[in-house]
């Protein structure tokens, strides 16, 4: 063969059969979408054969791999293994070659180059390129998952369910996490390529990529855009010109995509749902197995003390004295992954939030905190123990003050991370994980003071739009002598991750109490932050009992009647009764990853009491579980409407 010329006729990387024996069938990528850990196998069309060739991947950091003509794949380091010639006499012949990469390779995009030396020349030939993932099927990958239901669920699962509200009225929001929509895998990989540590020293950044601790960090400074080229501005001003309001997103590809086509500039608005949504998508197109944490009564301790204080004025009201504040809810994510950075015992779930909080090594990003360590109190464990531990743990000092002096103080140890949630897998319902952070666990208790008088409060029905809220003061005389009281029962307005504003609504009354007799007087109206003051008139002790609570807006219901198969026309019916006493009007979204190509939009005006009832027409193009969600955006009153339908795609019998 020496002196006679080769010639590369055509290349076939095998696509489809790869990214399916790799689990990557789905993701849409410009190249070839592979799982670390893994051999894929290409047929490379010659007209002569070769004297010594090697593969090589280019990059900042090339990996040259010699083509052996015999042997296994290597596990431990890239290996190219010639599977087999097909003789061809008068054609061209093919060489089938297998490339492996170690299941500690660098994830991200490479290039493949064929390089050929014949005795005289050197010739290189572009193969095109490919996209490196995690791999959580790979038992040696430092995201191996055991369980394949799992695996299915957190990796490659696009329908999601994000908790909202207050543990003791809990909303459920379908979110479409959206990695297998068209370029979405490419962008999530441009987070990687934008971050101040690749842009600062490609490298190191390259090598690092290797280890999801490393990736997790990056990720969750990428997601906001506070230090960087980051994707989301979080706004929890109340005022949204210039950008959209949080609560209308409904899945991840708008915002990603947003975020791409505005040349990396930050995508308007996100709160901490939107954040973690964002991210959760981000890790599982990585290949990280990931999930999306609430953490009910979400504790920001801006003092590292461990304690949140809330001041109280005499008749009930909240004051703005404090930095520290409890959110009614707090959304993260925890990533799969192991931990030989901590040492035996901390492998597993870990917590990675993308709020921009706190700077952790002087860049808005929070984790990987394993859950493990924040249950274990591990405060010195990587990374920031201490500020997720206070999250789920920290006590509340309830302080009431009249002139500058201190009435009464009270503390509560069971308010913050009363609840802490996520979707269970395979179904749209809550699973608790509150015990996996907290050795204990419980709801709000009275307050007692030693003058005998105890006092709750307790919601009669969850809180609807439109409708009045019912409650209940109890008031219980543990005294033998009867008491004459004054009751002070206040509400404010509140944002979800902030103290209360001003009071729209009061009252005081005089209540007479036997002894050993409890009361509950009937109070109604529209409440979001309720605190009841009883004062003792003789001794002018005073005990407080305080409720935060969130209003549920209406839902809108889907339904479709057959079984569904993928690439059939199906027809899907959205329901929604208009329960305001006046008309309503807005805009009314349906989407649906691998449901609806487009999404559908349509203008609407329901009368009040009137029920709107809205086909949508789809077509399924990929087979399990999918989500129909639904959104209704009300100028008048200004709310977001939701809701959802999982469907079951099935492939054709």
């Amino acid at each position: 063969w020496e002196g006679r010329e080769f010639k590369v006729r055509t290349i076939d990387l095998q696509q489809v059969q790869n990214q399916t024996h790799h689990k990557t069938d789905g993701l849409s990528s410009s190249t070839v979408v592979l799982r670390r850990g893994q051999a894929f196998t290409n047929s490379i069309f010659v007209l002569y054969s070769d004297t010594h060739s090697s593969l090589l991947s280019a990059g900042p950091v090339s990996v040259e791999v010699p083509v052996s003509r015999l042997g296994q794949p290597s596990l431990t380091q890239w290996s190219a293994v010639l599977e087999r010639r097909l003789p061809n006499p008068t054609g061209p012949r093919a060489l089938s070659v297998s490339l492996s990469s170690p299941a500690s390779a660098s994830i991200g995009v490479y290039t493949l180059q064929l390089r050929v030396e014949a005795r005289l020349n050197v010739k290189t030939h572009s193969l095109g390129q490919i996209t490196l993932l995690c791999n959580p099927w790979c038992q040696t990958d430092s995201v191996f998952l055991q369980s394949e239901d799992l695996r299915t669920e957190y990796v490659r699962s696009d329908i999601g369910l994000l908790f909202k509200g207050s543990p003791g009225n809990m909303v459920s929001r379908p979110w479409s996490f959206d990695q297998f929509e068209k370029g979405i895998l490419d962008i999530c990989m441009k987070l990687l390529q934008l971050s101040p540590q690749h842009q600062a020293d490609m490298r190191t950044d390259l090598q690092n990529r290797s280890n999801p601790v490393y990736i997790g960090r990056v990720i969750s400074a990428m997601v906001n855009s506070n230090d960087d080229k980051g994707v989301l501005m979080g706004n929890w001003s109340g005022d949204y010109s210039g950008g959209i309001n949080p609560s209308q997103w409904s899945g991840s590809a708008d915002i990603l995509k947003k975020w791409a086509e505005a040349q990396f500039r930050p995508v308007k608005y996100g709160q901490c749902w939107v954040f973690a949504a964002v991210m959760c998508t981000v890790m599982r197109a990585l290949g990280i197995p990931t999930r999306v944490i609430t953490n009910f009564n979400s504790a920001h301790d801006t003092d590292g003390n461990m304690v949140i204080e809330e001041y109280y004025n005499e008749m009930g009201k909240k004051l703005s004295m404090s930095k520290d504040s409890i959110w009614n809810f707090h959304v993260w994510v925890e990533s799969w992954m192991k931990r030989p950075d901590l040492g035996q015992g901390y492998d597993g779930w870990q917590v990675l939030d993308a709020t921009p909080q706190e700077k952790s090594a002087g860049m808005f990003r929070c984790g990987p905190a394993a859950v493990k360590a924040i249950y274990q109190k591990k405060v010195e464990a990587q990374y920031d123990v201490p500020f997720i531990f206070a999250e789920v743990n920290a006590d509340v000092r309830t302080i009431i003050i009249k002139d500058k002096k201190v009435l009464s103080t009270s503390i509560d140890k069971k308010r913050v991370g009363a609840l802490i949630s996520t979707k269970r897998p395979g179904s749209m319902l809550m699973q608790d994980i509150t015990s996996e952070y907290k050795t204990e666990k419980a709801f709000g208790f009275p307050f007692l003071i030693n003058t005998g008088i105890e006092v709750s409060l307790q919601l009669l029905k969850a809180p609807v739009v439109g409708e009045n809220i019912s409650f209940n003061v109890i008031i219980t005389n543990n005294m033998a002598a009867p008491k004459l009281l004054k009751k002070h029962v206040n509400a404010q307005n509140k944002e979800y991750n902030r103290n209360p504003t001003g009071t729209f609504w009061e009252a005081h009354d005089d209540v007479k109490i036997a002894p050993n007799e409890s009361k509950s007087p009937a109070v109604e109206d529209y409440m979001v932050n309720l605190a009841v003051v009883i004062e003792d008139v003789e001794s002018q002790e005073r005990v407080l009992a305080s409720e935060e609570f969130n209003i549920r807006s209406p839902a809108l219901s889907i339904q479709n009647e057959f079984s569904v198969v993928i690439n059939t026309p199906q027809v899907a019916t959205v329901t929604f009764t208009n329960l305001f006493n006046v008309a309503v009007s807005g805009e009314l979204t349906v989407s649906g990853s691998g449901l609806l190509e487009e999404k559908a939009q349509m203008t609407i005006t329901i009368q009040p009491r009137e029920t709107m009832k809205r086909p949508v027409n789809f077509t399924p193009k990929m087979a399990g579980a999918k989500m129909l969600s639904a959104s209704l955006v009300l100028t008048n009153p200004p709310t977001v409407l939701h809701g959802f339908k999982t469907i079951n795609v099935q492939a054709p019998a």
